[in-house]
């Protein structure tokens, strides 16, 4: 029986490790390439044969949609299943894509059930699932990482334990409460994308490999290693980055467990030179970031 090929086509290092560790999880007799960008990835689709494409939207030299294109025109390729993962979920690039012929789509950022539910889906419809070994099903967050996160939040406790209200006879009036911190200050606004949902957040600080972010803490906290999203909109044209990356550092924002706000530090993962430029572009104007509105 032949093996099941694939190609995964990125620019950033860490995103095509992510999905080549969840493919080699999951399917042990898979066989993974890899480029990074759609020029390599060209020459290797002229020189081997693949069963499936897992491509990046944005990347240099050639991007996602061009190798797209490219395939489209080339009888060899033509009904190769081709999935796009990428940060641009908007209408009009959804149309642009389907218009290319392409197969699928994984929106960054993605949970290791959505990859391989996309996969199996494109090698199920070309017959070739039966073809790997599937392993045992993957967890949804690997447990070190999420007790590690947790265990910086809450001091080593599983979960913040509140006190049991007394009586309502016992009860004593507070005469000097302890007051919420007020929301934090910084550079701009924009919003995290991440695999449990969005987030509106504070930039603190911001620099060609990493920005310095703000959250509300939420019942579902982040992990550190996660991958993530972040949408950047300044200037009176509305432009928008979409910057990937993960989540390097998790520390609370004030100093107690049950801190209301998070502070993260978050890893630019893009080798995009439009992305780069962008992302000086906001450094030089530094104050000039504006309030990030979904949907705008």
């Amino acid at each position: 029986m032949s093996k099941v090929s694939v190609l995964v086509v990125d620019d950033a290092p860490f995103i095509r490790d992510l999905m080549k560790k969840c493919l080699r999880n999951y399917f042990p007799g898979m066989v993974i390439e890899d480029a990074i960008n759609g020029r390599k990835a060209q020459v290797l689709l002229q020189t081997q044969k693949f069963d499936l494409v897992l491509c990046d939207w944005e990347m240099p030299e050639m991007s996602g949609l061009e190798l797209l294109s490219w395939c489209r025109s080339q009888d060899g390729h033509k009904a190769l299943p081709f999935i796009m993962v990428t940060s641009r979920g908007d209408k009009e690039n959804v149309v642009q894509a389907i218009q290319a012929g392409v197969s699928d789509f994984i929106g960054k950022p993605f949970t290791n059930e959505q990859l391989l539910t996309k996969v199996q889906k494109a090698l199920g419809k070309i017959g070739k699932l039966e073809a790997v070994q599937v392993s045992i099903a993957p967890t949804r967050v690997a447990p070190a990482f999420a007790n590690d996160s947790l265990s910086a939040l809450t001091g080593g406790k599983a979960e913040v334990v509140k006190p049991t209200p007394a009586p309502a006879s016992a009860a004593k009036p507070l005469i000097n409460p302890t007051p919420k911190a007020p929301p934090p200050t910084g550079r701009g606004q924009g919003q995290l994308r991440l695999p449990s949902g969005n987030q509106q957040c504070v930039i603190k600080a911001l620099s060609l490999k990493e920005a310095l972010l703000v959250v509300r803490r939420s019942e579902v906290l982040p992990q550190v290693l996660e991958g993530a999203v972040l949408d950047l909109e300044q200037g009176e044209n509305a432009e928008v980055a979409r910057l990937n990356g993960y989540l390097h550092a998790i520390v609370a924002y004030e100093p107690k467990p049950d801190s209301d706000w998070l502070q993260l530090t978050f890893r630019f993962v893009d080798q995009d030179a439009q992305k780069l430029d962008y992302l000086s572009r906001l450094i030089a104007r530094g104050a000039a970031l504006k309030h990030f509105v979904p949907g705008a």
